[in-house]
């Protein structure tokens, strides 16, 4: 596999990467041309995202960014209760609508208490019902916001899992995973390819060896996501890696 091409962004410390990735996010709802057309964003989990929230917290007090028709849902979910100290729901919640106080009918959860066949198929009729569909069903989102594992995981697509999972239509669907807790949902690996923008907030030391992975080529399942989207398009954003460990000499 060729190395793929992406926006590679070095930011000093965790602080100054979640401030960077808030600030473009607030930038890409105040140039928003269309108001009345929803706007959605795919969140995800992990130690960055509480500090990530708390930065777009204050960079939107310090804003004019608008939330009607703002949306959120989610990348993946653990299965789990809302209440849950796992539940990635509950961490949005308390760093992120409540301080902004976002309606209710804009947060669209994945129902991880249910069984997760259920929980799955509610949260793709809910993401579908919302935001436009492609020609082949798959619905396009404005942002998606992903974590990076150490093992190389984005949302809770596995690197264990083979590439033919790439194809798969379903918008979510659950899997095992390799770290607890094992049961989740996710977005499927065509939603994000599809994506306008797609973002990978990847914080600390032990991500080194992944990253160096990816530039590389190694068949991970970003650089399988990577290797579908336009690089440059008008409807589609090249993929930005904010990351907070490796300085490279240019972007890449």
């Amino acid at each position: 596999m060729n190395p793929p091409a992406f926006n590679l962004r070095y930011l000093p410390s965790p602080e100054e990467l979640a401030r960077y990735a808030a600030d473009e996010f607030v930038a890409l709802l105040i140039c928003r041309k269309d108001f009345s057309a929803p706007f959605g964003v795919a969140l995800s989990g992990g130690r960055i995202a509480p500090i990530f929230y708390r930065q777009f917290v204050e960079s939107t007090r310090r804003s004019p960014a608008r939330f009607e028709n703002v949306h959120f849902f989610w990348a993946d979910e653990r299965c789990v209760p809302p209440t849950d100290l796992e539940s990635n729901y509950a961490l949005a919640q308390t760093h992120l609508f409540k301080p902004l106080n976002i309606p209710s009918p804009n947060v669209h959860r994945i129902r991880g208490e249910d069984d997760y066949s259920v929980a799955a198929k509610e949260a793709e009729a809910e993401l579908c019902r919302i935001m436009p569909l492609t020609d082949a069903g798959i619905p396009l989102l404005d942002l998606v916001v992903l974590g990076l594992g150490e093992d190389g995981h984005v949302a809770s697509l596995f690197p264990i899992e083979g590439r033919e999972w790439v194809d798969d239509p379903r918008v979510y669907r659950h899997v095992v995973a390799t770290k607890p807790p094992p049961s989740r949902v996710t977005l499927g690996y065509q939603p994000i390819i599809r994506a306008r923008d797609a973002w990978v907030l990847a914080s600390g030391p032990g991500k080194l060896d992944t990253l160096t992975q990816l530039l590389a080529g190694k068949d991970l399942p970003l650089n399988r996501i990577i290797a579908r989207r336009p690089a440059k398009a008008k409807e589609h954003a090249a993929t930005t890696i904010f990351q907070d460990f490796f300085k490279p000499e240019k972007n890449v």
